[in-house]
């Protein structure tokens, strides 16, 4: 295979693998992740306790860090799937309109977007689910709040150009409606560089969750999820090492794969770089 090939196979066979890891999770995981031994606490990788082969390893309740590390994955994928989804959605939408209508609509969009990227993402999230409380569908919500602003302004200045083209005038003309022209018209345009945000985002997501369950704003135990597995296995580097970098180095590999990913889909749709 050539340089560039290789470029989409490893980091999609990465996360396709992890993608499966999480759907099959209920099949495939050794043990309930939540269920605990405690005669089997903080076991090293490849240790047998009663019943229990702990393949890599256990926490301080006798868990297997295996099963939470295959549960996990589907919390972290989920919340970014859902808040990438609803946050792209809002922002491809409002983005559209304040590029095709202009005027006050566009005024005020683009002023909140501005309010909204002048602040910390990670700041604002904390800052909100402390407000709304944690749990995993603030946690979306959350997520999806903070990061709209930036497929908004992308989806802004590629609608910006767009309008300008001699078939969206003649369709104005005609008296096409706004929905219609940004369906057929816009939104297909958009497809490519929105495609290449979201495969962005998506990492960013996984990081603010995994950030928000670490500080015990995210999702609330017993539920398995990486970052409340960093904020557990702090406690435990010198004498368990384990339960921390494991899920330290799944969020690694996710989100590096995702970001390689990324770029080659910029480099791909992306003109300019061509």
């Amino acid at each position: 295979m050539s340089r560039q090939t290789w470029r989409w196979v490893i980091p999609l066979a990465i996360i396709g693998g992890v993608v499966l890891l999480a759907l099959l999770a209920p099949w495939i995981a050794p043990y309930d992740p939540n269920g605990q031994n405690l005669l089997g606490r903080l076991k090293p990788p490849g240790t047998q306790s009663r019943a229990w082969l702990y393949l890599l390893g256990s926490d301080e309740l006798g868990r297997d860090v295996l099963s939470r590390l295959i549960h996990g994955a589907r919390v972290s994928l989920m919340v970014a799937f859902a808040a990438a989804l609803l946050s792209g959605t809002v922002g491809v939408i409002l983005g559209m309109l304040a590029g095709l209508l202009r005027g006050r609509v566009e005024a005020v969009v683009m002023r909140v977007v501005d309010v909204f990227m002048s602040i910390p993402a990670i700041l604002l999230a904390i800052l909100t689910v402390a407000v709304l409380g944690p749990g995993l569908i603030n946690v979306i919500l959350v997520l999806a709040l903070t990061r709209w602003p930036r497929y908004a302004r992308v989806a802004y200045g590629q609608t910006l150009s767009i309008a300008n083209m001699p078939y969206v005038k003649l369709a104005l003309q005609m008296g096409a409606g706004t929905t219609r022209i940004l369906w057929r018209h816009v939104f297909p345009n958009l497809v490519g560089a929105v495609t290449v945000v979201a495969t962005l985002e998506f990492g960013l997501m996984v990081l603010f969750e995994a950030g928000l369950s670490f500080l015990g704003l995210g999702v609330q135990p017993p539920t398995a999820s990486w970052g409340s597995m960093l904020s557990t296995g702090r406690n435990y580097l010198e004498t368990a090492w384990w339960i921390a970098t494991l899920p330290g180095l799944c969020l690694f590999v996710l989100v590096l794969s995702i970001n390689l990913l990324g770029d080659a889909l910029r480099d791909r749709w992306d003109p300019r770089l061509r």
